[in-house]
Order: C-alpha cells, then sequence, then structure tokens
C-alpha cells in the first residue's frame, strides 16, 4: 500500500520537534507497492531536478524550512529468520521497523551482535545508511546484505555488506547510491554463541553491577548508560549527536596531544596512519556545554547533542552548529561537521 498526503506537518517527523510541512509524504508499506507505485505515476516525483529524499525516523534530520520536495517514508515492518545454522541466525528486516526493535527480539531470544547499539532512535533502513554505532560496535559488523530499489531502473538490487564500503558514519548510500537508491530491507547476522564487548567506555562497570553477562543484561547496561547521558527526544528535541567525531593524520593528533594532554583519542581499526578525536571534548574545553544560542543549546550532560530548548527554528540550531564549528577550528585548528543530515 502506498499513501499520498500533500502539505504534510513534520513535526512528529523529526526528533527535533520543528515545525515544518513537505509538499507531498509518500508512505509505502512494501517495496512491490513502492515499485509499482513509481512504476505507474511516481516517476515525476524523483526524476533528474525534482527535489525528493528519504525519511526515516527523522532522528538525524533538521529542518531548515519548509521542504518543497517529496519525502519517502518507509512503514514496512516485517522481520523474519531467512538462515540458521548452530553458530548464527541470518534476519531479514523490512526498513521501516525501528532499529531497537529489532535489538529487542534479539535480546530476547539470546542472540549476540546487537546489543550494544540498543536504544539508538533509527530505522532499519537508516542503519544502512549512517552506519550507525556506539559502545565498540557497528553496524556493519551485523549487516550481511542490503536490499534497495535502483533508481530511476526501477530495478530491485541487493549488495552485499562487503561491497557497502561502511565506514565511520560513511556508506555507499551516502556517496555513489546517494540519490539512486531506496532501501528496502536489510539482513543482519546475529551469533548463538556469547562474544560480548565490553571494553568501551563504562560498560562493563555497568554490566558488572547488574551481574550477569547476556544480550538482556549488556541491553540493559547501554539503556541505562544513555539515558543517564542522552536527552529523551520525546521531552527535549534533539538528534542525538549532532557532529562526527573527526579522524586525522596520526602526527596531526599527536601534535594536539602535546598541547592537549587530556584529548581523548581513539584508534582508527585497519588504519594506523590516522586516529580519530573526540569532538565533544573540544566543545567540552571551549565551555559550551549547557549554554543556548537562541532557542538551541548544548546538553548539559553531552557536548556532542545540540538541543531544541523551546521553540527552536532550525535555522537557529544551524547557527548554533557553525558557531561551535568556527570556534572549535579556532582554537584546536580541526574542522569538525555535522552528522545530521540537514534539509
Amino acid at each position: 500500500m502506498v499513501r499520498l498526503t500533500k502539505n504534510i506537518s513534520l513535526r512528529g517527523y523529526n526528533s527535533f520537534g520543528i515545525d515544518a510541512t513537505a509538499d507531498l509524504m509518500v508512505e509505502w508499506s512494501d517495496a512491490a507497492a513502492l515499485r509499482t507505485f513509481l512504476a505507474a505515476e511516481g516517476a515525476p516525483l524523483i526524476a533528474q531536478g525534482a527535489r525528493w529524499n528519504i525519511l526515516g525516523e527523522g532522528c538525524n534530520t533538521l529542518f531548515t524550512a519548509d521542504y518543497h520536495g517529496t519525502l519517502f517514508h518507509s512503514t514496512a515492518s516485517r522481520l523474519e529468520v531467512v538462515e540458521e545454522n548452530d553458530r548464527e541466525v541470518v534476519i531479514r528486516v523490512e526498513s521501516g521497523l525501528l532499529w531497537d526493535t529489532v535489538v529487542a527480539w534479539s535480546c530476547e531470544r539470546g542472540l549476540w551482535g546487537a546489543e550494544n547499539l540498543s536504544a539508538i532512535p533509527s530505522s532499519v533502513g537508516a542503519t544502512a545508511v549512517q552506519n550507525i554505532g556506539a559502545y565498540g560496535t557497528e553496524a556493519k559488523d551485523l549487516i550481511q546484505r542490503v536490499e534497495y530499489i535502483e533508481l530511476p531502473s526501477l530495478e530491485e538490487r541487493t549488495i552485499e555488506g562487503s561491497d557497502c564500503k561502511f565506514g565511520y558514519r560513511e556508506s555507499i548510500f551516502k556517496r555513489e547510491l546517494a540519490g539512486r537508491a531506496i532501501i528496502t530491507a536489510v539482513h543482519y547476522r546475529l551469533w548463538k554463541l556469547p562474544c560480548p564487548k565490553l571494553d568501551y567506555g563504562t560498560l562493563r562497570p555497568e554490566v558488572e553491577r547488574i551481574g550477569e553477562v547476556t544480550p538482556s543484561a549488556i541491553r540493559r547496561a547501554v539503556e541505562s548508560i544513555r539515558s543517564s547521558k542522552l536527552p529523551d527526544p520525546k521531552v527535549t528535541g534533539n538528534a542525538g549527536s549532532f557532529f562526527v567525531n573527526p579522524i586525522l593524520p596520526r602526527h596531526q593528533v599527536e601534535g594536539l596531544k602535546e598541547r592537549y594532554p587530556s584529548m581523548p583519542i581513539y584508534e582508527v581499526a585497519g588504519d594506523p596512519e590516522r586516529l580519530k578525536i573526540a569532538t565533544g571534548w573540544m566543545i567540552d574545553t571551549l565551555g559550551w556545554k549547557g549554554k543556548t544560542l537562541g532557542r538551541a543549546g548544548v546538553h548539559t550532560h553531552q557536548a556532542l547533542v545540540l538541543i531544541n530548548t523551546g521553540g527552536a527554528t532550525g535555522e537557529e540550531v544551524v547557527a548554533l552548529a557553525e558557531r561551535i564549528c568556527r570556534e572549535v577550528e579556532e582554537h584546536f585548528g580541526v574542522r569538525i561537521s555535522p552528522e545530521v543530515n540537514i534539509l
């Protein structure tokens, strides 16, 4: 089924709670229906020069004005086991299902791999676009393959996870296939044998406090840590981490470390010549934590998170982000960029 809504309010479709509208929202419940619609009457909506975008849960999107174009939103939500053996389970999940529902399903069955990615407000489709990550795990560690509709041919395609060019908050869907693919389903590989990842931040002591090492216990620990640091978007508008952590040449980071010994740095898997630094630490060092600019502000417990303190426009959030970027570059000589999709 495909449902079309003109001049739709987006307040309930973005976690910043920005009051904006879209000319047209196309909601689709399964890939076949979307493909049929595009072939029959939707081609002009995705034609060259037409403005369109894909909107998942709106948890990584900031609207700066009314969206004069078409937004495609998946409501497809089926989850099914497609492969299973003594060691692993492969599930196929349609793109509109909430990612945390997948994590809960996995943990309830004692399956390993997804637990560290608990409480991330994302749709399944977005996990493959953004390569979501937390507590030492990334979506790429689980994604076996991705199904998508190729545009403008409308062919149904499948791409292996190993070919998705996953990187830190990066994928082929943000580069070569940007504007050329609508993700319809993602296949994830989960494990039956224990493979806990606890050596990130305060995760291990929180799991030890719970008293057992199971997927469900790790999920509870992650939920507890995240809720203590991150604001609930249902209460305070935000999109989680607003900025990415820069990955820089090792010599540049080592120079920064000499100047700022307390600066956190992280190794980059597979790339010994580069290191990742903490944007939140730099923003906090500049004194931005808890401060506001107009009706936009920086969260009191996590400097990576920009918030809507009440009635903020997208332009106000962008103005705050630009000011922070400018001060970080002036002070540290490091350019930072948004993780959030600004429309």
